[in-house]
């Protein structure tokens, strides 16, 4: 039951939406689209939904070009994230609706909606109107219906990204539970790499309408294929520098320096570019490969019990997340350690070094 895109592109107009496409999602799994907006999500949603054609190449379902065939044929259920149900109909009726459409006896009805309301813990609520429901049962009403047509392709495009914080956590557990026992391939459209990573499974990786990297989502964070993949997979922004390797050591701004060590000792003389995540460097450190290096203060954001400290070394402004409040002011001076040990390196042309 997996899916695949065999070098699919689509534009409108002047405009390429998605560039040459080949990827194979793994079937049955939780796979996720992760990009900021207009990177391509929704359209490569929309293409695998059948509610657009590619302008070239052919998507694969089951082993079958499913290229020409309309959504209605398919047999696939979409959630998006706008909770769209039927004003008019109850709760019941809307998770029944899809069943009713293809003529499902009302007994066998009865029996699915209940069993899929009560996993969606919504049996009080299966007599009221979509307008006398909350964002979450609204939501959890567009789940339930997505889950009763027992689709071997569900498609969710940021289904969560208008609920609360509180209701998002939970979802965030509840949906990869959900879909486990199904055997459904479950793709899902979010621009959040901390979601992404809470939910698991397999990551597509998006910029600008190109796939820059797939594969299992642990593996993709920590071991980006090149410099545009981290940055996709990165929130806050991971950091860059420019540095130059001579006689065994890597140096940064003429300042700062380090051995170096393990795989890199041996890279050729010359320049590379590294990338570290927010998290790697901090105001305080207990790490043997850590580095102390200084810079001024540009602004720094107070969130719960961490800080978020912009700061400016030589040309470059990097993003510290610290543990602790430590509401600095504009144009301190200030020590911060990078962990050398957790930095990606990159060659010129921005491909990571292995």
């Amino acid at each position: 039951m997996a899916i695949e895109l065999k070098e699919v592109t689509k534009k409108v107009g002047i405009n390429t939406h998605i560039y040459q496409t080949s990827i194979k999602l793994e079937e049955g799994r939780f796979n996720i689209l992760l990009g900021t907006t207009l990177s391509g999500k929704t359209t490569l949603l929309r293409l695998m939904a059948g509610l657009e054609r590619p302008s070239s190449g052919t998507i694969w379902f089951k082993g079958a070009d499913v290229t020409g065939i309309p959504v209605q044929k398919r047999g696939v259920a979409m959630v998006y994230q706008q909770f769209i149900n039927y004003p008019n109909l109850s709760v019941y009726e809307n998770i029944a609706s899809p069943l009713k459409v293809v003529r499902t006896p009302q007994q066998q009805i009865k029996a699915r909606v209940h069993k899929v309301a009560e996993l969606l813990q919504i049996t009080p609520i299966l007599e009221r109107m979509p307008s006398e429901l909350s964002g979450g049962q609204q939501q959890r009403t567009a789940l339930a219906r997505a889950l009763i047509k027992e689709s071997d392709l569900v498609l969710l495009d940021e289904p969560l990204a208008n609920l609360d914080y509180k209701l998002r956590e939970e979802f965030r557990e509840e949906l990869p539970k959900l879909f486990r026992d199904s055997g459904a391939t479950v793709v899902y459209a979010t621009s959040e790499p901390a979601e992404a990573l809470l939910l698991g499974g397999y990551t597509a990786t998006l910029h600008e309408g190109r796939v820059t990297q797939y594969g299992p989502t642990p593996s993709v964070y920590r071991t980006p294929r090149d410099l545009l993949s981290a940055r996709v997979f990165s929130d806050p922004p991971i950091n860059t520098a420019n540095i130059v390797k001579h006689g065994g050591v890597f140096h940064y701004n003429d300042t700062v320096s380090w051995p170096a060590r393990g795989r890199y000792a041996g890279l050729a003389d010359g320049n590379y570019i590294i990338g570290f995540r927010p998290h790697h460097i901090t105001l305080t450190t207990d790490n043997d490969e850590s580095i102390g290096v200084r810079g001024e203060v540009v602004v720094t954001e107070i969130s719960g019990s961490e800080s978020v400290i912009h700061m400016s070394v030589g040309q470059d402004t990097w993003v510290s997340l610290s543990h602790g409040v430590h509401p600095f002011k504009r144009g301190a001076e200030i020590e911060l350690f990078l962990q050398t040990d957790h930095c990606f390196y990159f060659d010129e042309s921005e491909q990571l070094i292995n």
